[in-house]
């Protein structure tokens, strides 16, 4: 009996989300295998190259979207989705740790990539409301938000360098072969053979989230920051996850904010690839609602950072968690109830 439309969107977003999972999780391992036996497995370059190799789905998934697919909404969507979904990362954090609070242990050096979230989420929501009135500059067919949002990303990443060079903070213990049972080629050829993994399901990921709208008779721009964005963002979960159970909490928290950051430098790279013109003219203004919303969620995130609240909302999480949580799922309402 032949499956409906609906039923075999679902049945490939779900074999697409597995290998995203697996091959996700396999590659940010053996990124971490490479990192530690090039000598970077202890250093703020080592953190940098997990927080990239982990948005590779993104990467891969909005490329595709843009260039193959033509489906900015899902691009767009799949980006400021993926963001919003790995702060709200942070309540599962919360609610997995047992002891203090995680905003009491975190390092407030951490604020520091809220800070900038906050900086480019703000910027892009600005520009996407622009764009819905006729006001886009652009340099060729590429909007000129996208070489601020290189440049700001860019600044990011050498302050957080600076910072902890200054510092003198590091957010792991240097060991001395952590994975002697594996060869340095080894670990890259394990690395690519996940990464073609990674790559083939983002390439099919944008065509499945096309049928499941259509399917569910859902906008494309639900789509893409719900579903497409949490598929994408199965590797961060898992490491996060990982992180914090081995005990490296300001691990977990570096990989989901500077995620994030390189998620929105993604936006700009989609921005290239696009050749219609500038990206952001052509989705639907209600990612202004996730940009916004990850502005706030930032926000929070410094708040907690700063003012390191140790009490619990009925011994579950705290009260820092529990917004985030509030503004996530009135994000995820309103871009349901209002598709556009």
């Amino acid at each position: 009996m032949a499956l409906s439309a609906a039923a075999s969107a679902w049945l490939q977003f779900a074999i697409c989300a597995f290998l995203i999972g697996v091959a996700g999780t396999r590659l940010s391992r053996y990124g971490d295998m490479i990192a530690d036996k090039t000598g970077m497995g202890a250093t703020w370059i080592g953190l940098l190259l997990m927080a990239t190799v982990t948005s590779l789905p993104e990467l891969v998934t909005g490329v595709s979207a843009v260039s193959l697919a033509q489906a900015p909404d899902i691009a767009v969507g799949n980006v400021l989705g993926a963001c919003v979904i790995n702060l709200s990362m942070l309540v599962v954090l919360d609610l997995l740790d047992r002891g203090e609070s995680v905003y009491t242990r975190a390092s407030q050096g951490h604020i520091l990539s809220a800070g900038f979230g906050v900086i480019l989420a703000g910027f892009i929501g600005a520009n996407l409301l622009f764009a819905q009135h006729g006001w886009v500059q652009a340099i060729g067919f590429v909007g000129v938000y996208s070489p601020f949002v290189v440049i700001v990303y860019f600044v990011a990443m050498r302050t957080l360098f600076r910072y902890e060079r200054r510092n003198r903070a590091e957010f792991v213990e240097e060991k001395v072969e952590r994975y002697p049972h594996v060869t340095l080629r080894q670990a890259y050829v394990r690395y690519a053979i996940a990464a073609s993994f990674v790559v083939g399901a983002g390439i099919w990921l944008p065509y499945i989230g096309e049928q499941l709208a259509g399917a569910m008779q859902w906008q494309q721009s639900f789509v893409g920051s719900l579903f497409i964005a949490l598929a994408t963002t199965l590797p961060e979960i898992t490491v996060t996850v990982a992180a914090l159970k081995l005990g490296a909490l300001d691990l977990a928290v570096s990989n989901l904010l500077g995620s994030n950051l390189f998620n929105l430098l993604i936006l700009a790279i989609d921005d290239v690839f696009y050749l219609k013109g500038p990206i952001l003219s052509h989705v639907s203004v209600v990612h202004a609602v996730s940009a916004f919303s990850m502005v706030m969620m930032n926000g929070v995130v410094v708040v907690g950072l700063l003012y390191r609240p140790k009490g619990r909302v009925f011994r579950t999480v705290g009260w820092s968690s529990m917004v985030l949580l509030t503004i996530y799922l009135v994000n995820a309402s309103f871009l349901y109830l209002f598709q556009g």
